[in-house]
């Protein structure tokens, strides 16, 4: 079992890359099974989340090579349309597969996703949207079973601006017959790389992200090349590691709108923010400030994926912070391994209360999830003394070499395998 090392309290300084976006490329992946030719994708991270999508890809009949950080998707012979259970339990996002698979073959099944234990992300958005689109969709057992005779437009009202479910309406729509029109669609970053990815294949996509999404179905797509935006989440992440450990950090390759939602919170903590083309320099206080109140929204609100990592830095902050967490119930999990390190938080709810303390300690602790796992290397990074932290698949699901990354700015940072410790001693 892999588990990482850090050897906290070191000050960390230079300038760190942003890699491209898992919750951009995930669905661009799916998308591709659209495409009866090749596609290129530039920017594309080395995560899990991003191989497992590659499996479901080779399974389905796709070929895959890929050169650096470049993904080449040869989607001419699609030859399956059942994705196995077991390759759909391994993230989350899998069911982004649905529409896709379903509009290239007219048949889809498959069983309900896996991923991390952060609270229910009902799919029932999904199936009734893609019913709305002409697909006849039953359950059997733990499975989707999904038929068409053919799609066609339709006007979707979203009860609530689900990104999976947006993603999947598109992915759908853009081969369907007539206009489809998404009403309180998700306004993520993500929803506008997917588009304007199809867009470059030949779709008819206006809007994507903003509150009201209309596409035109065209017949067919084409293949085209696209870049991965870069990842928003992993930035917020470096920005709360240098907001502790470092004076100042210079990070590089970000998206300077799609930080808008978090920008006011560092600024907030007493950060100061410095941007430049495509790049960001954070300069910090010698002890941060509290935040009065956070509280996770849909986009272009606090983002709920920021909630734990922001939280780490908090935890050293001067004052009490509230966090409110309105999207997952169970998104919280993290917190009794952050206070393993000596910080202060306790739990009401959906309501987190963060005292800063003046110290971390070192200490050993497990991930829970994607986003709680990199909120403890953080708190590890500024802990005194040396911590160990475990279960850290989690974090290889959306974090390139995360333990690289921060060691080339400073970090005493190191991954180990348990097992082959345990074989060399033998």
């Amino acid at each position: 079992m892999e588990k990482l090392i850090i050897n906290g309290g070191r000050e960390l300084a230079g300038e760190i890359k942003v890699h491209g976006a898992k919750n951009s490329v995930l669905p661009i992946l799916a998308s591709t099974l659209l495409i009866r030719g090749v596609s290129i994708l530039h920017n594309v991270p080395r995560l899990t989340d991003v191989d497992a999508s590659i499996k479901i890809l080779e399974y389905l009949g796709a070929k895959v090579k890929r050169e650096g950080d470049t993904l080449i998707v040869d989607a001419k012979e699609i030859v399956e349309n059942r994705i196995p259970e077991e390759m759909m339990r391994e993230m989350r996002s899998s069911i982004i597969f649905l529409g896709s698979l379903l509009s290239r073959t007219g048949e889809a099944y498959l069983c309900y996703p896996g991923g991390c234990d952060i609270g229910v992300r009902p799919i029932d958005l999904h199936i009734s949207s893609l019913r709305r689109l002409g697909a006849m969709i039953y359950e059997s057992g733990n499975c989707l079973c999904c038929r068409r005779n053919s799609l066609h437009g339709a006007k979707i009202i979203l009860t609530f601006p689900s990104v999976g479910a947006t993603e999947n309406i598109i992915i759908t729509s853009v081969l369907a017959k007539g206009k489809t029109t998404i009403i309180n669609a998700a306004r993520e970053p993500e929803i506008s790389d997917l588009a304007t990815f199809l867009n470059s294949c030949g779709a008819k996509i206006f809007g994507a992200g903003e509150g009201t999404v209309e596409i035109e179905g065209v017949e067919s797509l084409h293949p085209s090349s696209h870049s991965i935006i870069p990842d928003r989440i992993v930035t917020a992440t470096y920005m709360s590691a240098a907001a502790l450990n470092a004076k100042e950090l210079l990070i590089k390759d970000i998206r300077a709108q799609h930080l808008m939602p978090i920008m006011p919170v560092f600024m907030e903590m007493g950060c100061k923010l410095y941007l430049d083309a495509n790049n960001l320099k954070i300069v910090s206080p010698k002890r941060l400030k509290r935040v009065r109140t956070i509280k996770t929204m849909p986009y272009p609100g606090f983002p709920t994926d920021c909630q734990s990592i922001v939280m780490a830095a908090l935890t050293k902050a001067r004052g009490t912070t509230i966090i409110n967490e309105s999207i997952f119930e169970s998104r919280f999990k993290h917190i009794s391994e952050l206070n393993r390190f000596g910080a202060d938080i306790s739990v009401n709810d959906s309501v987190a209360i963060i005292n800063g303390v003046k110290n971390l300690y070192g200490a050993n602790v497990f991930c829970t999830d994607l986003r709680g796992g990199a909120s403890l290397v953080i708190a590890a990074l500024a802990a005194q003394g040396r911590s160990t932290i475990g279960n850290i698949h989690h974090i290889s699901r959306g974090y390139e070499k995360i333990e690289e990354n921060f060691a080339q700015i400073g970090a005493d940072i190191k991954r180990i395998d348990d097992e082959r410790e345990v074989t060399k001693n033998e």
